[in-house]
Parts: C-alpha cells; structure tokens; sequence
C-alpha cells in the first residue's frame, strides 16, 4: 500500500499564502526581495494585459502551485509498503565456539587428497554446516588463550562465514581457554528463550588459559539451560618425518595425545548435549550432518514489510518544473532579443 512517513509536513501547505499576507511588501526602490539583472528586459516582453499574457500569467501561477505541492510530497517521503514477508525462523540460537590456539596448525588431516591443518578442515565443513542453517540465528566465539565474539547471534549466515573463513591461528593466542570460551557464550545466549540456547563447541586440546575453569562454565551453562555439544579435532596417529624430512628414523605419533576427552564429555552430560571424535575429514562432516538434524524449536514467526521509498519521482517532477517555469520568463526575452 503507499504511504506518506512524514504527513504531519502538509501542514507547511499555507506556508507560501501566509508568507504573502504577513510579510510586509519590499520598497520597489530600495529593498526589492530578489534582485533580478535582466528584470527590465522580461517586464518589457510580457507587456500589456492581453489575453495571452493573462494566460502565461495563470500557466505560471499554476506552476508554483504544483511545485510547491511536488516539494511537500517529496518532503514528506511518499513510499510503498508491500505484503507482510514471513522469515524462515526456526526458533533455535546456536553459537559456534572455534579453537584457534597453536596446536590447530598440525597437518593431520585431509582435504581432498592433501594434508592440511586442522583449522582449514575446520573451515571447509563449518562453512557448509553454517549456510545449511537458515532459520537459525548464529554467533561465533574464537579462543585461544583468550575468548573473543567475533560474530554476535545473527541471521546473516554469509557473515558468520566470511568471518570463521577469514579466521587465522594464534590471532586469540597459543594457548586454550575452554572455560572462557563457555562462558563468554553462555553469557550472550542467556538473553534468549531457554530451550533454544545451543553451542556447539570444537578443540583439539585441554584447558591451558583462561580465568574460568571449564567445570565452572558447564555448571553455569546448566543453570542457564544451554545444551553444549563438544567436539574433539584430531588424529589419532601421524606419522613423523625423520632427519631432514626423510624416512630414516620416521616415527608415529599421537598428534591429539593432549585432547582432554574427559572433560568434554563431562562438559556435553552435564549441560544435556553430547560430545564427538572427529579423528578425519569425513568424521567431521558425519558430525556436522547430525548436529544439522536437531528438532527446531516452534515459537512465533517473524515477519517484516519490504518498504520502496517514491520521494525522488516527485521531487524529480518539481524540478522540472521549476525548469519550465524559468523558461517561461526566459523565451519571450530571447526572442525579443533574436528580432
């Protein structure tokens, strides 16, 4: 439907008849309101009370009316409003807690065929996962010694992913702070609905940083109704080069030796979620692909107006007019000239 936002500026329409019966005239002498210098030439083609020049005179008048009516029509922001637009809200707040602490940079795992860090397995499934996600609000908290928001709950899912793809190790410190990174979450999804708070919380270490102990936060998240699922990143063997990259001396190795399983699945009973071993790629993916099965939680849908601003075909149209009403005095003074 169209509306005016701003109707309460038709009340300046008398404005210009007010202005014309209280302001006092200027002395045609000295105090002349405009000065015009080819004044003396546009009186001298407009002479005589002819029915032409009455005409040109009434055609101007018109004119300054329309004018002025396309200026309070513009002023008061003319737009159209269209038919309500449901969002597909599905009721659930998830917010992603991402490790970025140094030992996400171990090249462990695979990515098509190639070994890759941790972090950049990390990205290529989060981002899928998070544009699989519409209807949900996300947020993302990046941690290493300290615990950051880097992306408040939104609807904006490409944000959300341009800002974990954008993410790199040790910009939050070498060291894991678990408990932190809990806490700062549970602190922004306390101010939702309470069966909709989810986090969803991926390390590949134990707690090292950090002024909250993980205990401490999961016990918070309980009391705050949010469910944490916990997921931990890491092979369970790799193979280590020898002396000078060769295979001579080459041994395996458990690169996720420091992962504290005990903690995370202590961390997922207590809150009511549940925690996964994502030792490749693929276990990764299955993960994420079950964490996308959660029920939605029903609540109202929200809904919104697409709104088109009209201001600037009035405005465009007043112009114009005030071109043609300039042209009205200038013609007759060209032609006079051109004789």
């Amino acid at each position: 439907m169209f509306e005016l936002y701003w109707p309460w500026v038709w009340l300046l329409l008398p404005l210009p008849l007010l202005v014309y019966r209280f302001t006092p005239p200027a002395d045609e002498q000295h105090q002349a309101a405009l000065q015009v210098p080819f004044y003396q030439q546009v009186e001298q083609a407009l002479p005589g009370d002819s029915p032409a020049h009455l005409i040109r005179n009434l055609w101007r008048k018109g004119l300054l009316i329309v004018t002025w009516l396309l200026l309070l029509l513009a002023a008061s922001q003319p737009r159209w409003v269209g038919d309500p637009v449901s969002l597909p809200v599905t009721g659930r707040d998830l917010m992603m807690a991402v490790d970025l602490s140094g030992s996400m940079e171990i090249q462990d795992l695979e990515l098509q065929g190639e070994a890759v860090t941790r972090l950049d397995v990390i990205k290529h499934v989060v981002s899928d996962f998070v544009m699989q996600r519409k209807g949900d609000r996300l947020g993302l908290i990046l941690f290493g010694t300290n615990a950051y928001l880097q992306t408040p709950l939104t609807f904006d899912l490409k944000t959300v992913q341009t800002l974990l793809n954008e993410a790199t190790i040790g910009i939050a410190g070498e060291k894991t702070a678990i408990g932190d990174a809990i806490g700062l979450a549970v602190r922004h999804l306390r101010k939702r609905p309470e069966d909709q708070r989810i986090l969803i919380l991926l390390t590949d270490g134990a707690n090292t940083a950090g002024e909250v102990s993980p205990d401490q936060s999961a016990e918070l998240a309980k009391e705050e109704k949010v469910r944490i699922y916990t997921i931990g990143v890491g092979a369970d063997e790799m193979i280590q080069p020898g002396i000078f990259g060769s295979s001579f001396g080459a041994r395996r190795v458990n690169p996720s030796a420091d992962l504290d399983e005990d903690m995370l699945t202590k961390i997922a009973d207590q809150t009511g979620g549940r925690y996964f071993r994502a030792r490749n790629t693929e276990e990764l993916q299955k993960i994420y692909g079950l964490l996308n099965q959660l029920e939605p939680v029903e609540q109202s849908k929200e809904t919104f107006r697409p709104v088109q601003s009209l201001y600037y075909w009035p405005l465009a149209a007043a112009l114009l007019c005030s071109f043609a009403l300039a042209l009205s005095f200038l013609l007759p003074t060209l032609r006079r000239r051109a004789r």
